[in-house]
């Protein structure tokens, strides 16, 4: 047993220490772009760590702050304030807990994948969009539309110091993960860009803005407040967040089992500990937390074998928030800028897009992305949903009905789904067959529900009144056994 421990302790300090490497910056960043105190990503990046490293079902999984909520929460932070967010950050994480304690975890994956990964390009899109500004010196300019229009403004009065420390930021993030990361896989380039972009910030000209830390991040705790807001509000910003922080985190622990080898995630679990995480991240000032893909797959790459390596990496973030989170006012905003325009970009995945054409589903990525981005993000999905939904149906309602006259008699094939969404295009279909003829009826369905049969035996009556047959194929499973039942009283 203690043999095992120190083979593990061996593999997990040393990943743990890559993945707080991994996980500060971006917690910075994150926090930046969901428009809320910087410390508020610390807090989250410890409480994930700790508490949903102990907790959680995924053991390898890194929970934190995530990008893919970045705009989610940067909507609620304008709308409702911070400290109002933090309550809804809490209310989410007792659904979570709720959720998983009923062992429904499963349903959170029922998601289609064409609106989940346009949800995530769409985020992107708009922190990338977003941050051009902040790249370029000046502020985000609020939607989508705005940041574009906005360029046209911003790129004339550029602040040049700021674009040379995000630009010299951007193009060591680019370098490192082309040339170095491979070699050096221990080093996380955005750590090394953030360090290029404030050391290059020391030596341009100008007043460029740092990242703002207060007098310390546990001197400025933001307590949750309901603000006046009414409740209703709140409950239903509270679901939209449940469910996108559950299906994002329970989606990650699926792509983590996939990078390793060790014990498959409990799911109800790890959705019950990242209920745990986000009440307790919310009630302590803490952005929501999700597991995140980044995070995880660096700790499994730098082969951590157990939870520890998760836990530890938020005990070195708690460490360096009580002892240096004064340097953190040297990082200057453009070179955070860089690295979310770098992290938005990549939010957008060419591979995945060629995965949803091989199923026909571009038009659900597209319209559920230009949603998010134009629109916002829960309308975006839910337009997203609606239409996946109603492809689904219009699939489910398509059948293959083939033909054959062989002489006086006709034999027709059924292929597909029967059921009372085919029923009207299959009745518009068996009506054409010329009267007075034998018909040879065959079945070759996946699927064939009472409604389907009813229209059937209906058909066959009319038919059969009007001085046609119908056979039936005696080898057809579906024929003998279901249709038997509703045909009888018609023969």
């Amino acid at each position: 047993m203690s043999s095992n421990f120190s083979s593990s302790l061996i593999k997990d300090v040393p990943a743990s220490l890559v993945v707080f490497l991994v996980a500060l910056p971006l917690s910075l960043g994150i926090a930046v772009a969901s428009g809320a105190p910087v410390q508020a990503g610390l807090i989250a990046a410890i409480v994930g760590g700790i508490v949903v490293g102990v907790l959680g079902g995924a053991p390898l999984q890194v929970s934190g702050p995530a990008a893919g909520l970045s705009v989610m929460v940067y909507g609620f932070v304008q709308k409702f304030g911070f400290e109002t967010t933090c309550v809804i950050a809490a209310m989410a994480g007792i659904l979570q807990i709720a959720a998983g304690s009923a062992g429904i975890a499963q349903a959170a994956l029922a998601i289609s994948p064409a609106v989940l990964q346009a949800m995530l390009a769409g985020i992107g899109i708009l922190i990338a969009l977003g941050q051009m500004h902040v790249l370029l010196g000046h502020t985000p300019k609020g939607s989508a539309l705005n940041n574009i229009l906005g360029l046209a403004d911003s790129v004339p009065h550029v602040n040049v110091s700021a674009l040379i420390v995000g630009g010299s930021t951007l193009l060591v993030i680019l370098v490192w993960n082309r040339f170095v990361a491979k070699r050096v896989r221990l080093i996380p380039g955005s750590l090394v860009a953030i360090l290029v972009g404030t050391v290059v910030s020391l030596f341009v000209p100008g007043q460029i803005p740092h990242v703002t830390i207060g007098s310390g991040i546990f001197q400025e705790f933001h307590l949750p407040t309901l603000g006046g807001h009414p409740i209703g509000d709140l409950v239903l910003a509270a679901l939209a967040l449940f469910v996108v922080a559950s299906a994002e985190s329970l989606l990650c622990a699926v792509a983590t089992d996939q990078l390793h080898s060790g014990p498959r995630a409990n799911l109800n679990r790890e959705l019950f500990a990242q209920g745990v995480g986000n009440t307790l991240s919310g009630l302590v000032g803490g952005l929501p937390i999700t597991g995140v893909i980044v995070r995880s797959s660096a700790n499994i790459a730098a082969e951590a074998k157990t939870r520890l390596s998760a836990i530890l990496h938020g005990v070195w973030m708690l460490v360096f928030v009580l002892m240096f989170s004064g340097l953190l006012a040297r990082v200057p905003m453009a070179a955070l800028a860089a690295l979310l325009v770098h992290v938005g970009v990549n939010l957008v995945k060419i591979k995945e897009i060629r995965k949803i054409a091989e199923f026909n589903e571009v038009i659900v990525y597209a319209v559920t992305l230009t949603g998010v981005v134009f629109i916002n993000l829960l309308w975006g999905i839910g337009i997203g949903f609606a239409l996946a939904l109603v492809l689904l149906l219009r699939r489910t309602a398509k059948v293959n009905l083939s033909t054959e006259t062989r002489g006086e008699e006709i034999h027709v094939t059924l292929r597909g789904h029967l059921s009372f969404l085919s029923v009207p295009a299959v009745t518009s279909q068996l009506r054409s067959i010329p009267a007075a003829r034998t018909v040879h009826m065959r079945f070759e369905v996946d699927q064939i529900d009472h409604a389907a049969i009813e229209a059937i035996r209906a058909w066959r009556v009319g038919y059969q009144n009007a001085g046609g047959k119908v056979v039936k194929e005696p080898l057809d499973v579906l024929w003998r056994e279901l249709l038997p039942r509703s045909l009888s009283t018609a023969a």
